[in-house]
């Protein structure tokens, strides 16, 4: 374990995965107050080795048991199924449980948040359980925060162009193999996507609901209303799997309830928390994958008027899905806790 003079007592269940390892870097980048770190992983990682802060910590095998006595937080990012079997063991104690999965984010006893947007909202956590949102969902709802604080945004059309990062490290693997494969006129392999992605697109990205949509889609329509406390928001997605290795981007249309000027637009991104404007077409600058992995921000770019409605701004976005879409996020919520949570604050 990793152990340092405060009482910070810190887990990352599923540390293997692709989030998992991304969380020992932005913990370590963030300079993030670890007093002890330990990581939780399944049967198969377990034993496994992984460099944080110069020490080598081995993965314990995620157990019901009393391992999470004296945790204060654990980042969990292994999986719905996982999380829902082992929330009750990890939260038993009173430990904090930010959770990267799709298990609680619905719940009504259980905050969905974004620190840009309602960072507020985790402090209150009936089951000890916050959840971080989808990826797509975080990086649509930076940018929709500063269009609202100008006037109500009353409907959203998106559609999302999201990388293979977002199916975790072996889709990654599996995309870098197919171009491989491809380009030596050799049998593809597919096993992670519905079909082949390399050369492709597939506009389908998890499983299709009664409605038409994907369940991604619906989650972008559910999680951006739950954070805005709104019934009234109305959101349409369509969520498409891109051949891109990582970060995500979406294209999307913001109604507002009156017309909003390009200059007042620029001006409310441009002091935006977590959003970086990069915008000069005149220049062929705009964000894209290519140039912003491993960045933090979400970046904006195209931003115009839409063409066909005075009161809808258009724009484009992209960030690091495995960054701000998951690891990230998960640690900015721990960072407000601690500046701001009476159960953290002192322990430092």
């Amino acid at each position: 374990m990793f152990l340092m003079q405060n009482d910070m007592r810190t887990a990352i269940v599923g540390a293997s995965g692709a989030v998992g390892q991304e969380f020992l870097r932005v913990l370590e980048e963030r300079d993030f107050p670890v007093g002890e770190l330990v990581l939780f992983g399944s049967s198969r990682s377990a034993g496994s080795y992984y460099t944080f802060k110069g020490q080598q910590l081995q993965v314990r095998q995620l157990q019901h048991n009393d391992d999470f006595k004296d945790i204060d937080l654990a980042f969990v990012s292994a999986g719905g199924g996982t999380s829902e079997e082992y929330a009750g063991t990890i939260t038993k104690y009173g430990t904090v449980m930010i959770d990267n999965s799709s298990a609680f984010r619905m719940d009504e006893n259980v905050p969905l948040v974004v620190p840009e947007v309602n960072p507020a909202d985790a402090l209150d956590r009936p089951k000890g359980i916050i959840a971080n949102p989808n990826c797509s969902t975080i990086m649509m709802v930076v940018a929709l925060k500063a269009l609202n604080d100008l006037s109500k945004v009353t409907n959203v059309q998106v559609a999302t162009y999201q990388a293979a990062s977002g199916a975790g490290a072996a889709a990654m693997a599996e995309l870098e193999q197919q171009y491989r494969q491809v380009l030596a006129g050799e049998s593809v392999t597919v096993s992670k996507f519905a079909h082949q992605l390399a050369f492709n697109l597939i506009p389908h990205i998890d499983i299709f609901k009664p409605s038409g949509y994907t369940k991604e889609e619906e989650k972008m329509f559910y999680e951006t209303r739950k954070m805005f406390h709104t019934e009234d928001m109305k959101v349409s997605a369509t969520c498409v799997r891109v051949p891109a290795l990582r970060c995500h981007s979406e294209a999307i249309w913001a109604e507002t309830e009156r017309p909003l000027s390009i200059e007042e637009v620029y001006a409310a991104f441009g002091k935006a928390e977590g959003l970086e404007v990069l915008d000069n077409p005149a220049e062929k600058q705009y964000p894209m994958p290519l140039m912003l992995s491993g960045t933090d921000s979400v970046y904006v770019g195209r931003v115009r008027k839409d063409i066909a409605n005075p009161n809808v701004t258009v724009f484009w976005v992209v960030g690091d899905q495995i960054r701000k879409g998951a690891a990230l996020n998960a640690v900015q919520i721990a960072e407000y806790l601690l500046a701001h949570d009476p159960v953290f604050v002192g322990k430092l």
